[in-house]
């Protein structure tokens, strides 16, 4: 689909390309992106290029003539990690209103209505564009994930317009765009991966890698999907040397603490830092999947993109051509136990259901949110099999078809063993299992503390999906099972968090209720250390959780600093306040704490003081901020209008920070 660099220029400058950029945290932008570069290809593009906007040159866009945007939004309104370097670069003052003239843009934008800054960053772009001359091909796309059937529940009608749209104004760029939902079109095609097999005496023992970064390094450089989004190898494998549970043995949540070091040399991280942990797939997972899709676990692959050259800033950038044993590269790098199948698995096998059996109704539906089942109808045997994906194509099942694999959380194994006679070829199950994405956790330690270790506060994940099945989080579960000092090592990465550590001179009103406390134990014990040197600032910390006896995380922690001249103690200015949401008939959050503490808050406000706050992503964020606002209003005597600007004016100069996950 990526021509080379010097293929590239051609087709910019010929304006029969179309490119495509997302910005995706989760992979949905990447997967919706890719289902437009799809379309556009069976359209008769000349050329299509789908790009991590991260992975372009954002100075060669007017040389652009049509680009597609698919963007995410995260957290409160924030754009995702691969976006923000582009996002910087439009913001440049120097770009004038005409720095885009030429170029005719299309935004389609994925969120949750249930925030406040619902889809910001798809919404804040398209303004941009347009402000630099752009020209919007057709009005900016919004899927919400609130939608019966996701973000595809808008991007469908959204795709129909922009086909639309790109034929009237340049036919020769869809030549062929009625093909795009032609019901009648029978071909699956080849798969865009090239894998090939050596058998184990094919390797010579010398070339077989045997250091755990560098395999990892290897299996993941040679990952299609994270050859061009990933880091490489780990830099730092760290020992788990603690496991430790905060909640009580008897509560229904289950929160951890881990101590991580490097047992041959220092961390260098900051206050505020995430760390980014690979996780272990359990070996009988993936002993079943390799088994279930009759595989030899013992050979060895080389596995490579068909289009071996990707525009990386205009360079390009080929693969490496290690050998790995087949086993290995799926544990390390094919999510198949715990995400649920990427939709591209039933796309290309949806023509050839359509064609089997001739009914355009078919294509129209399954164009909606389909699942992995139908891409595996090309290569199902049993006809009842086939029967089923029949049924989940129609418009009688695809309820039933939303609840068996997105609500149920059905992961690409299951789906394989539901559906035991279809037998995928290799090549298709690498190009369309999720990639096993690392995970990550904001840092609870001081580096100034803990100068070779690192501290996470975890809660092990564990859900009831609508049919009462268990569902675990893989990253989460796997550390809660590690013995201290016994286990592998952890592969992990350190990355700047989106909390920026404050200098010691600076007032803190933090509030971080739940496992939103990890970063702020960092700050505390960062703020204790420095107070050796140099005076500090003092610190309001706001806590909340369910029950004072159940799950108070790091209780000692919290009230030794409270006490005396900790950094929490009224002695410094400081002072800890704690929700206690179910122990009283009337629930009380960290919101209702701010309010009975609004002079004190007021006056470090006053004083210069940030405000961080770290949590939860559903309503919390919301409602804090609207406390802050009620303090101002009800302090200064202004109107609410007036208490919320003078918060963007805080979150200008960088003393308003948000942190926060689903």
């Amino acid at each position: 689909m990526a021509p080379s660099a010097a293929e590239a220029d051609s087709a910019a400058s010929s304006s029969g390309r179309l490119l495509v950029l997302y910005a995706s945290q989760t992979g949905n932008a990447m997967d919706a992106a890719e289902r437009v570069g799809r379309e556009a290809e069976r359209g008769g593009c000349p050329a299509v290029d789908v790009l991590s906007m991260d992975g372009f040159d954002p100075s060669r866009l007017p040389s652009e003539r049509f680009v597609v945007f698919v963007v995410s939004t995260t957290g409160q309104g924030d754009p995702p990690d691969s976006m923000k370097g582009f996002w910087r670069y439009l913001l440049r003052k120097d770009l004038g209103a005409q720095w885009l003239e030429g170029v005719r843009h299309a935004v389609f934008g994925l969120g949750d209505s249930g925030y406040q800054k619902y889809n910001f960053a798809a919404k804040k772009l398209d303004r941009r564009l347009s402000h630099l001359g752009a020209e919007q091909v057709v009005e900016i796309g919004l899927g919400d994930d609130q939608h019966p059937s996701g973000y595809e529940g808008a991007l469908d009608p959204w795709l129909l317009s922009l086909w639309k749209s790109l034929n009237e104004t340049n036919q020769s760029l869809l030549p062929r765009v009625s093909d795009i939902n032609d019901p009648n079109l029978s071909t699956l095609g080849d798969p865009k991966v090239h894998v090939i097999y050596y058998s184990s005496n094919e390797v010579p023992q010398d070339s077989i890698l045997s250091d755990p970064n560098k395999i990892i390094n290897s299996a993941r450089t040679m990952s299609p999907a994270l050859q061009f989004h990933d880091d490489g190898g780990p830099p730092y494998m760290l020992q788990m040397v603690a496991n430790q549970r905060l909640t009580e043995e008897g509560s229904d949540r289950d929160v951890r603490h881990f101590e991580l070091e490097d047992p041959s040399s220092a961390i260098s991280y900051r206050t505020g830092d995430a760390l980014e942990i690979l996780p272990s797939q359990n070996p009988s997972a993936v002993d079943a999947f390799i088994e279930r899709c009759n595989l030899d676990p013992d050979c060895y692959v080389t596995i490579r993109g068909k289009s071996e050259d990707k525009i990386s800033n205009g360079s390009a950038v080929s693969c490496l051509m290690d050998r790995i044993k087949l086993k290995t590269f799926v544990a390390l790098t094919m999510d198949i136990a715990s995400a649920s199948p990427r939709r591209y698995f039933f796309e290309a096998g949806a023509n050839i259901l359509i064609a089997l059996f001739h009914e355009p109704l078919f294509y129209f539906l399954m164009s909606h949110f389909i699942s992995v089942c139908l891409v595996m109808s090309f290569f199902a045997t049993a006809e009842h099999e086939k029967e089923k994906l029949q049924y989940f194509a129609s418009s009688e099942g695809r309820d039933d078809l939303y609840q068996y694999n997105q609500k149920e959380s059905r992961t690409v194994l299951e789906v394989l063993e539901d559906f035991p006679s279809v037998q995928m070829p290799f090549e298709w199950l690498v190009q369309l299992t999720p990639p096993l994405k690392r995970r990550a956790f904001s840092i609870s330690s001081s580096p100034l503390a803990h100068p070779n270790q690192i501290h996470l506060t975890v809660s092990i994940v564990s859900w009831l999906t609508p049919f009462k099945r268990t569902r675990h989080g893989l990253c989460s579960t796997w550390l809660a099972g590690l013995n201290p000092r016994k286990d592998n090592l952890i592969p992990c990465w350190i990355r700047q968090g989106s909390l920026p550590p404050p200098h010691p001179s600076v007032p803190l009103v933090l509030i971080g209720p739940g496992t939103g406390c990890a970063p702020f134990r960092a700050f505390v014990e960062e703020r204790a250390a420095q107070t050796v040197a140099e005076p500090t600032a003092p610190i309001l910390f706001f806590f909340g959780c369910r029950n004072q006896d159940n799950d108070f995380l790091y209780k000692d922690f919290w009230l030794t600093h409270a006490q005396n001249e900790g950094m929490l103690s009224s002695k410094n200015g400081g002072g800890l306040f704690v929700a206690f949401s179910r122990d009283q008939p009337q629930k009380v959050y960290v919101q209702h704490k701010i309010k009975e503490q609004s002079a004190r808050v007021w006056n470090l406000l006053l004083s210069g003081a940030a405000v961080y706050i770290a949590g939860s992503s559903t309503k919390m964020p919301a409602d804090v901020t609207a406390a802050l606002e009620e303090v101002i209003c009800k302090e200064q005597g202004v109107k609410k209008e007036d208490a919320s600007k003078w918060l963007r004016d805080l979150e200008r100069v960088g003393r308003f920070n948000i942190e926060t996950w689903s």
